[in-house]
């Protein structure tokens, strides 16, 4: 368990040296192994695997690096119900750990219970109609009632609606900031942000103290898209950042449904639109529902590659075969459970031996 000082004040330096991104902290931490690890590296090892500026970088201590970790662990310490997660934590979110691009440190209020449970995104416009805002309040009552978790970001509009929606029905919601977690933003959503703390979660990737920059929120969208089996688009006008959370929902092979609305209503564009790419067209939460029960649900499974694979002697490297393979087909071809199974990928990429390739996929390396 990471649950020391020393642990989470490794973690925040590799993350927070600028410059070095989430790709190279990866490659990093499979590298070295932690970020302990990491920061221990000799200079020149650094310099051979990122390059003299990255590496220098590294080496330096970020501007008001000290403050900044003070601030995140006085945070932490505010509550029993504040984590942090890592990608090796029991509680991340395993769905995250099928995204081609997750997160690797998640800041959490509230049951991280949540965060294990089945769970569909609903978003959509900022300035939705009157009737917009009903229908998501209407689809998040009615997916929380069946229990699944709704999850969204917060945002005025569609997002406060579908929150507001789950925690009517007695269900959990889950909120995905663009903001650290002692700063809520917008202000107003203050009082509905204790609500979800307290009936559900509140997640986000930056630390304590960052506040709401535009670069933020599509980064944000992502882990929406990512932690869910699907997401509703409500209302959306053409140029939305709803759209971008479908899209990447639909990069991650995930599903897309959207409400259709009047051809005169600017708010309804962009629900048309994904309609016209392909997006189901939903009337009711039932047929939402109907859709999340159907067996063929993105499960489709590789078959197993060469009787060669058997003779290697970890069961997992050998059901991952040559090519790349999705976490669902490993389900299919090992038994294990996705909790399981999504940590042993992770020992196997740290220890160098598996590659997290784009789409949520995997592949086996080959030494030498």
């Amino acid at each position: 368990m990471q649950d020391t000082d020393d642990d989470f004040a490794a973690w925040f330096r590799l993350l927070e040296t600028p410059g070095l991104g989430r790709e190279t902290a990866r490659r990093l931490l499979a590298a070295c192994g932690s970020p302990s690890a990491v920061l221990a590296t000799p200079p020149a090892t650094l310099r051979e695997l990122l390059g003299r500026p990255l590496a220098d970088a590294l080496q330096a201590t970020p501007p008001e690096f000290n403050t900044r970790l003070a601030a995140a662990q006085q945070w932490l310490r505010g509550g029993s119900e504040r984590h942090w997660l890592t990608l090796g934590h029991s509680a991340f979110p395993t769905l995250l750990l099928q995204a081609a691009d997750p997160p690797l440190l998640l800041y959490a209020q509230g049951a991280l219970a949540c965060l294990a449970a089945p769970a569909v995104a609903v978003v959509g416009s900022r300035h939705p109609s009157a009737q917009g805002s009903d229908n998501a309040q209407a689809f998040a009552g009615d997916l929380a009632r069946a229990g699944w978790v709704v999850v969204s970001g917060l945002a005025l509009g569609i997002d406060a609606a579908a929150h507001e929606g789950a925690l009517a029905a007695g269900g959990p919601t889950v909120a995905v900031v663009g903001t650290g977690l002692d700063i809520t933003y917008p202000t107003r959503h203050r009082a509905l942000a204790q609500r979800i703390a307290s009936q559900g979660a509140l997640l986000s990737e930056y630390a304590p103290g960052t506040p709401p920059l535009r670069e933020n929120f599509p980064q944000r969208n992502r882990l929406i898209a990512g932690l869910t089996r699907g997401t509703l688009v409500v209302e959306a006008a053409l140029r939305s950042g709803s759209l971008i959370t479908a899209r990447l929902a639909n990069e991650a092979g995930r599903e897309v449904w959207a409400v259709p609305g009047s051809i005169h209503a600017p708010q309804s564009r962009g629900c048309h639109a994904l309609i016209k790419q392909g997006a189901t067209l939903v009337e009711s939460a039932q047929d939402l529902l109907d859709d999340l029960q159907s067996p063929g649900l993105r499960q489709a499974a590789l078959p197993l590659e060469t009787a060669s694979d058997a003779m290697l002697s970890d069961p997992l490297l050998a059901a991952l075969g040559e090519d790349p393979v999705t976490l669902d087909a490993l389900l299919a071809r090992t038994g294990e459970s996705a909790a399981t199974l999504s940590a042993r990928l992770l020992e196997l990429e740290l220890a160098g031996q598996v590659a997290r390739l784009p789409g949520g996929l995997y592949q086996r390396r080959h030494s030498g």
